[in-house]
């Protein structure tokens, strides 16, 4: 309920209870109200104004950590949508390694709402949250393939899978910066949807584990590297959604699934390697492997000429550094699709910020020896050059975004429980939703 008018509907005596325990209605306070028995007859919860600066519209999501074990109903909510689906994003535990809770507290769906799109939405998020969050040695390339397949079967989605010489053939830098690791490398690729459908593309970076490779990176870096394949979770989610919700697209999902190791055969510093649009790329980092994948995915989805691209990719400590790690950079030169997709974000509640293309920054890639660097010259715009290199490789693709994200929640917030987000999922669902929903 709103900070104000929360007395509305109380009886003299609970509101008296209020009133006694200091409850004022503010965002996320909360009072239990007994009945005339002495049993619990009904909760109050504080939403505060949700048009104040600042208000979180997850802030239902506290809620589940709460309550005790339990069936509960909202009331008073002013968009039960958003406040159901905030409830079952901060019901999420990720208990695969420890007992589960005895009970959680649980809702009973409001009338009125689509309740299977808001359970379909939650599911797919839970979803790529269990991928960023299982750790690396129980979740390699091939885990992420199996988990794209279980996904494809659940849809009736089609999928392949490139490795071996077919994709140190066909996509060389994929093979590269994977060929180190005792997991080997590969292309996912996923297609759903009527073939003369409007075609749109998404791809996840699924780096499964970090070193930095031979430039290694310290050891407090690589502490949540199991979480750089969080693009790719996304890339997940957001199929999910779409599949489930049937909306009307020619769906591809790309996802360059690798570890990047060290061992004897790893690319190195200074080597000069073919990618699959013919472009030659130095070695200025190894430690920039995500765009070195994500550019063979490019070619592969720019050459296919659909409608849009979205990629998605754990890319840059740079972007941290402008935004920190709740708001994603994004990255587009087609205006409309900048509108569309700050517009979804606030529907969503799945907010990004748009940095800038600046092309004279192209020129901090360039490279004596080959075509460009995987790195700039320099400490400036790490994240700008990082999006203007990987614009190299989808130069036919106007309407492409780049979501350079973090992928994880560093401590809970209301439906956003501390550990693996796939944030700009539900930005992305909607954006297609949108576009597509029929």
């Amino acid at each position: 309920m709103r900070a104000s008018g929360w007395e509305d509907g109380l009886n003299p005596a609970e509101r008296a209870f209020a009133w006694a325990t200091g409850f004022t209605g503010k965002p996320g306070s909360i009072a239990f109200l007994p009945g005339a028995d002495g049993n619990l007859s009904r909760i109050l919860f504080g939403l505060g104004d949700p048009d104040a600066p600042g208000a979180d519209a997850l802030v239902t999501g506290r809620l589940p950590g709460l309550l005790p074990a339990g069936s509960y109903r909202l009331e008073g909510a002013p968009d039960p949508v958003m406040a159901s689906l905030a409830w079952l994003l901060g019901s999420y535990r990720f208990d695969r390694y420890r007992k589960g809770e005895n009970g959680k507290a649980a809702l009973v769906a409001p009338e009125g709402i689509e309740t299977e799109e808001v359970s379909r939405v939650a599911a797919a998020v839970a979803l790529g949250r269990d991928l960023v969050n299982t750790p690396a040695n129980d979740l390699g390339p091939a885990e992420i393939e199996a988990a794209a397949r279980a996904l494809a079967e659940r849809h009736g989605a089609a999928i392949t899978v490139v490795q071996g010489a077919d994709l140190e053939r066909d996509f060389p830098l994929i093979h590269a910066v994977g060929a180190a690791a005792a997991r080997a490398p590969r292309l996912i690729d996923l297609t759903w949807g009527p073939q003369d459908a409007p075609r749109v593309t998404l791809i996840g970076k699924g780096v499964a584990f970090d070193t930095g490779g031979l430039d290694i990176k310290p050891s407090s870096a690589m502490l949540l590297m199991k979480k750089d394949m969080g693009g790719a979770a996304v890339a997940l989610a957001v199929a999910d959604m779409v599949m489930g919700a049937g909306l009307k697209l020619r769906l591809r999902v790309l996802v360059p699934a690798v570890e990047n190791s060290v061992a004897g055969n790893a690319f190195r510093p200074g080597d000069v390697l073919r990618s699959r649009a013919g472009l030659s790329v130095e070695i200025g980092n190894t430690d920039a492997e995500g765009r070195l994948i994500l550019a063979d995915a490019l070619a592969l989805a720019d050459a296919d000429a659909p409608e849009m691209i979205l990629d998605f990719s754990t890319l840059t400590g740079a972007a941290r550094v402008a935004l920190g790690p709740d708001l994603p950079a994004f990255f587009t030169e087609d205006e409309d699709l900048a509108q569309e997709v700050a517009a979804a974000g606030a529907r969503a509640f799945d907010p990004v910020w748009r940095m800038p293309l600046h092309q004279p920054y192209a020129s901090l890639l360039e490279s004596k020896v080959a075509d460009l660097n995987n790195v700039s010259n320099g400490p400036f715009a790490g994240a700008i050059t990082a999006a203007l290199f990987l614009r190299r490789f989808a130069p036919k693709t106007k309407r492409h975004g780049h979501f350079d994200l973090y992928g994880w929640n560093p401590s809970t917030k209301p439906g956003r429980p501390e550990g693996g987000e796939v944030q700009t999922a539900r930005l992305s669902y909607a954006l297609l939703k949108a576009r597509y929903g029929g």
